[in-house]
């Protein structure tokens, strides 16, 4: 169980760090600046821990799977961006794919 809640804190900081991007303004702000240069490197070190314990195709499936969904979600709510219909029903079956991945695979009891 270690292992998914790693994966778990590896997503969080990714998403924080890849949401940061957009307000890093060419590396003139200190916090994004931060957030970017700590997230990824600690993001990617939690995911090394991560493929001890989880297949890597599921990890990576994972953590890129929800990386996607919640970065889209914050640009909306931090960047006040839009998301149609396509980007939803594309989301929705990435969510599925990972649903799916977890409930029916025996990859992820390997």
């Amino acid at each position: 169980m270690p292992g998914y809640l790693y994966l778990t804190i590896a997503i969080v900081l990714e998403v924080i760090a890849t949401s940061s991007m957009k307000a890093l303004d060419g590396f003139n702000k200190p916090l994004p600046l931060l957030l970017v240069v700590v997230g990824y490197p600690v993001s990617l070190f939690l995911l090394s821990l991560v493929v001890k314990t989880v297949p890597v195709g599921v990890a990576y499936a994972i953590w890129s799977g929800m990386g996607i969904v919640l970065v889209s979600i914050a640009a909306v709510f931090i960047y006040q961006q839009k998301l149609d219909l396509p980007a939803v029903l594309g989301m929705s079956m990435i969510v599925g794919g990972v649903a799916v991945m977890q409930l029916f695979s025996q990859t992820t009891a390997a």
